[in-house]
Parts: structure tokens; sequence; C-alpha cells
């Protein structure tokens, strides 16, 4: 592998079309598409100032590296990719790629980042600012996320979160096949449109969750008071431990919880209008 140390390069392309090359301690400045159609790369402890360095690049490594706010869409078109140890402050990272895996990567602006990816392996992120972070995006893997983007998680298929922390807004919408273990949801309007969405010994707080949500499961979940409204139109199976404030127009399936403020069943309900609700 040919190692680049120690320089600096701008403008259009200077490194188009390579292979099996390494670089480190690399700043790459201002200009366009420095790493473009490249296979088998590494780069370490570079910075990354100019726009869209890594485009149609198959096979490369990402470690103890830098993107400042000029290098946005930085990642785009790609395949297997690892990335460690990097802090990121441009916007519009990962689309369209297969095969990522990250660990201990600080995104301080999350705005429209891995977007229409697949097959995300993801340790220790943490998520800053901006919209739609992992929009269309399937087969994930996550453990260890602090999230404070808003609509995270919106038509994913197919992923299992462990350790999480979000705060959002109208997260996880129109998902498929996700399941949340050992987390913190705190935000309006969760999980609504979802199918097969299951949450094992989560937390959740925010006004409206889980509402038109189809085969909808909760374990051993916890609700903070602010939950009002929770599981209007919804088919779901909920252990809630705890209390939960109000519960509003379950179309059907069986919810159980050590207490429930209030329950709102009016002439608006849906058919089958049979959920089972019950306190211990």
């Amino acid at each position: 592998m040919e190692l680049i140390k120690d320089r600096q390069f701008g403008g259009e392309r200077p490194l188009f079309g390579s292979h099996d090359l390494h670089i480190d301690n690399v700043t790459i400045l201002a200009g366009e598409s420095a790493i473009k159609e490249c296979r088998n790369i590494m780069a370490t402890n570079c910075r990354f100032e100019g726009n869209y360095p890594f485009w149609h690049v198959h096979g490369f490594t990402i470690d103890h590296c830098y993107f400042a706010t000029g290098g946005r869409s930085a990642l785009w078109y790609c395949d297997h990719l690892v990335m460690r140890d990097t802090v990121i402050d441009a916007p519009k990272m990962f689309r369209e790629m297969d095969v990522l895996d990250i660990e201990n990567v600080v995104m301080n602006d999350a705005d429209e980042v891995f977007w229409k990816c697949n097959n995300i392996r993801v340790r220790n992120l943490k998520l800053k600012g901006g919209t739609y972070p992992f929009m269309l995006s399937n087969n994930i893997f996550v453990d260890g996320l602090e999230s404070e983007s808003k609509y995270v998680f919106q038509y994913v298929k197919n992923a299992e979160i462990h350790n999480a922390k979000i705060t959002t807004k109208d997260a996880f919408w129109e998902v498929e096949n996700v399941t949340i273990y050992d987390s913190r949801l705190d935000g309006e309007y969760l999980g609504w449109h979802s199918r097969n969405l299951r949450l094992v010994n989560c937390h959740i707080s925010g006004e409206q969750p889980l509402c038109y949500a189809h085969d909808l499961v909760l374990e051993n979940c916890t609700f903070d008071p602010s939950c009002d409204r929770a599981f209007e139109y919804s088919t779901l199976k909920a252990d809630i431990r705890g209390a939960i404030t109000n519960i509003k127009n379950p179309m059907s399936g069986h919810i159980v919880a050590d207490s429930i403020g209030s329950i709102t069943i009016d002439e608006n309900i849906k058919e089958p209008a049979d959920c089972v609700i019950e306190t211990r």
C-alpha cells in the first residue's frame, strides 16, 4: 500500500482513481472530490475541508480524522467503510452506502445523515443538531447512541437498537421490524404508523406516543407523566411498569399497567375496538 504522509491537497480531484493508498496526516483543502472513484483507501489523522471528498469509494478506513464544515456531503455512493474515533462538523454525511462500521464518532451537524444506507453497524455514536438521521435506511444495528436530532429513524426497516438516549420529535415513524432495548426515548409522536415495533426495558416520554402502530409490543417499559393519549388506533401488546397517564382509543390487543390515570374511549374508536386494558 502506497503511503502519502504530511501533505496538503486542494483543487479538483487530486487523488482521483487511487487504489491501495494510505494517507496519514494529510489535509484536503478547499476543492471538490479529492478521493473519488477509489478503492482500498486508508485515511488516518487527516483533516477534510473540501467538498465531497469520498464519492464512489469501495473498501476504505477512516481513523482519527476530522471533517470541517466545508467537507459536506463527504461520503456518498460508497461501500465497505470502517470509521473510528472521528469528529464530523459537516452535514449530509453518508448517502446511499452499503456496509458501514461506525465506532466512537461524533457528528456535530447531523442533518440528513445516513440516508438510504444499508447494513449499518454503530457503536458509540453522538448526533447533534440536524434533521432526519437514518432516513430510509435498512438493516441497522446500534449499541450506544446519543441523539439530539429531530425526526430520527424515519422509514427504517430491520433495525436493532441498544442503549440509546434519543431526544427528538416524530421519531420512528413508518418503521418496520425495529426493536429497541434499554433506551430512553424522549419526544412527541413516537412511533406513529410503525409496523412490528418492539420496545424492551425502555423509558418513554412526550405527548401522544405510539399511535397508529400495527403489531406494537412493549415489554417492561415505563412512561413519563407527560405521556398522554397513548396508543390511539394501535394494535398492541403492552406490559407497562408503573403508571401511564392516559390511554386513548386503542384498536385491539392487550394493555396491562401497574396503574392507569385515565382511559379515553369515545365515538371515534376504530374497529374491532376490543383491546383489553387492565391494571395488575
